[in-house]
Formats: structure tokens, sequence, C-alpha cells
């Protein structure tokens, strides 16, 4: 009898879960081995800083599948290990066990790490980082009301922290370095929108900001000391300065890298035929954009998997899905779709004080590059299609309520 044919999935996230998900259901019954380096069955991310710190999930609500579900589709689920090595020539992986495993496609879904920048006094007590569930179990403790957290860093994860921790009584104080938060995401224009927000919600926020060191006391952080000589008391420190792609097996492989990721094509295949890759590390053509796209969202680790899964069983796939995520902080609730890591201009449709709204980014054509609805939650599709037609709008049409979004699509 001919050996069952063996595909191996790296990476106990969302990503992973939904590829052993898309493989059996696309018929798939060969030998299906997922690697996790948690001990946790693959879980969602998002709610760590959002419903899990509100109190509003527990882990079991944003677990992808329960055991039963990997046991019946059997699904040889190795928790708690670790990949340590990758031989595409021999076809084999290594964790940490040290026996080897065959493969004959390999998906890569090794997701990110959170960037540990040079300050000192980083890895003292009460310094916390989140991209884990333990991490967030260890940052929710500290989260008590009358307490204090600085938090470095005002991209997403820092600001949604934020919020949950005023939302429960904590006094807050973020830090960062550019002149608006979210400035890298949306720029400077619309990071004002969120920097109003936080400030409306008792956050002390201080902008154009460095941080000297972590200050400690008997091995435990105590607060900030800042480049201009101020400081900031804090009970515990939260470092989110952004996150770092796991591509140390990808790069160990001799696989094609660049784009702060790992160059796949538009079907999620790395530059080895039999390997391919999904989620944060994933540079990808895009067939809409002309060029490869990394993003670190949720809706990649979601929708990339079931693409790639295609392509590991030699079917045709394309993944031409937007880029799309979304925050939830205090009273605002936000999606984005698009990408527009340049534009020339933002126009905003609706009441921006008010915090319900839409904002376009638009390059020098006028053509919609990306599009973001806060507290509004029926525009989504027409946003879509605005940015797939490639077609100039009117700027003013755009920003005027009055004017159907279906008919700005020439």
């Amino acid at each position: 009898m001919a050996s069952p044919t063996i595909f191996v999935i790296i990476g106990g996230g969302l990503a992973g879960a939904k590829a052993v998900e898309a493989l059996r259901d696309s018929g798939f019954d060969g030998r299906l081995v997922l690697f996790a380096d948690e001990e946790q069955l693959p879980y969602e991310r998002p709610p760590l800083s959002k419903e899990y710190l509100a109190g509003k999930k527990s882990l079991t609500d944003f677990t992808v599948q329960n055991a039963d579900w990997y046991r019946d589709h059997n699904v040889d689920l190795r928790l708690g290990s670790r990949v340590s090595s990758l031989n595409p020539a021999e076809h084999t992986v290594a964790p940490p066990d040290g026996a080897t495993e065959k493969y004959e496609k390999l998906l890569l879904a090794t997701g990110s790490a959170s960037r540990r920048p040079p300050i000192p006094g980083s890895d003292a007590g009460a310094v916390h980082y989140l991209r884990t569930y333990d991490d967030a179990v260890a940052l929710n403790a500290v989260l008590t009301e009358g307490s204090s957290l600085a938090v470095v860093g005002a991209g997403w994860i820092g600001l949604e922290v934020a919020a949950a921790a005023r939302q429960r009584g904590v006094d807050v104080t973020v830090v960062e370095t550019a002149k608006q938060p979210l400035a890298a995401a949306l720029g400077e224009t619309v990071g004002e929108v969120f920097a109003n927000l936080h400030r409306d919600h008792g956050v002390d926020l201080r902008l154009e900001a460095q941080v000297e060191e972590i200050t400690t006391t008997d091995g435990h952080a105590t607060g900030l000391k800042m480049r201009d000589g101020s400081t900031v008391a804090a009970d515990a420190v939260l470092v989110a300065v952004g996150a770092k792609p796991n591509v140390e097996l990808a790069e160990q492989a001799g696989l094609s890298m660049g784009d702060g990721g790992v160059l796949v094509d538009a079907s999620l295949r790395t530059s080895d035929p039999d390997i391919y890759a999904v989620g944060d590390i994933a540079a990808a053509e895009h067939p809409l954009f002309g060029g490869r796209i990394r993003t670190e969202h949720w809706a990649n680790a979601l929708k990339q998997p079931a693409v790639a899964a295609a392509g590991m069983l030699g079917r045709p796939g394309e993944y031409a899905e937007l880029p799309y995520f979304f925050t939830d902080q205090y009273d605002l609730g936000m999606e984005y779709v698009g990408h527009a890591p340049s534009f020339e201009r933002v126009v905003f449709r609706g009441d921006v004080a008010g915090r319900e709204f839409v904002a376009f980014w638009l390059d020098g054509d006028n053509r919609v590059l990306a599009g973001m609805n806060v507290n509004i939650w029926d525009v989504l599709d027409d946003v879509k299609v605005l940015i797939r037609s490639r077609t100039p709008v009117d700027p003013d049409k755009l920003a005027d309520p009055q004017s159907p979004l279906a008919d700005l699509v020439g």
C-alpha cells in the first residue's frame, strides 16, 4: 500500500486552525499535523486586547475549535511544540523532542512576536508585552481600579489596552514618539481623532515623547524616565511598539524573503513549491494593487488559509481580499478596508467631532485607496466597490453624506 500523504502546518494560531479546517473541508484525508507553540488550543488574538481585558469574553469564547474537533477530524495536534528546524531538501521538520516529521506539503503560519526595543529596564518585573493568552492573563491581573499603567506606544494594541484599562478605573499614561497616535497606519489627520478620543476619556497622552528608560526598584518597574527629563510613575508598564514576524524557520530554509516577510505569490506559495505561507509572515502578491502586501491583520489569518489549502491540494487559488481590520475603543467602533501606505489626502464624510463618520484615503488622481467607517455600519460594501473600481471620484461628492457612495463609481 502507498504511504499516506502528510501535510504539516506550523503555527497554532487562527491561521493554523483555519488551515486544517480548510484541508479537511476540501476532502483531504491524509495525515495532518499541526504544531502549536503554546499549550492552549488555537485561538484568535484580537480579543486579548479587547473583550478579554474588558471582562466580556474568556478563552473558550475565542478558541477556534475544541479538542474534540481535532480528534474527530484526525488532526495530530502538537501543543507546546515549537519546531526548531525545517529542511526543505529532506522535506522534514524537527520538533523539540528531536524526532523529525516528514511532509509532502508544508504551511508556515508562524505569526508574530512582540517587538522588544532595547530600553533599559525592559526586562524588569511588571513590564508587560501582549501577544499571547498568557501575556493577557498577566496583564489582566494588574489592571485593578486605582492602579496606574504606563503604555509605551500608541498603536492598536497600546490604545486598545489603554481603553480597557481606563474603563476599569486605571490611571493611564500613553507615550508615543510620533506626532499622533496610529500615524503609521492612518496618517496624522485621522490619528488626531484617536488622540482626542483617549484624552476625552482621561488618558494622559504624551506625543513626540522618547523613553529613556523604564525605572525600577528592586527589579520591579516603577514607571518611565523620558528623554526630556520628565517621568511617569506607574505600577505596571506595557511595551506595545509593534510586532516582529516569526520568519526564522523560513530564513533557515532559504526561502525568498522581502517586504518584511516571506515572499509568496497570489496563491500564497513560497519560492519552494511545496511550502506555503499565510498570515503575518506572508508578503503576498496582490492582483488589485500590483505589488506585495504584508499586513498583520486578523482577516488574513482568517481567510488566507483556504487559498493556501487549495494550492497544497493542487487546485487553483488566488488571494484577492482587500486588507481589513477593526478596533473597538470606548464608544468608538471602526472598520478599515484597503491599502494606503502613501496617499495624497484624506476626505471625511459625516460628523468627525461626534465620531460618526467615514474617512477616505485618496491618491493624487482622486482614486480611493482605503476607507474607514466609524460608528457607521452600512457602508463597508460600498467602500470596497470604490476601492476596487480604481475610478477617480469627486472629493466634494465623496464628502457629502447626501451623495450616495454607489453613485460615485463611474
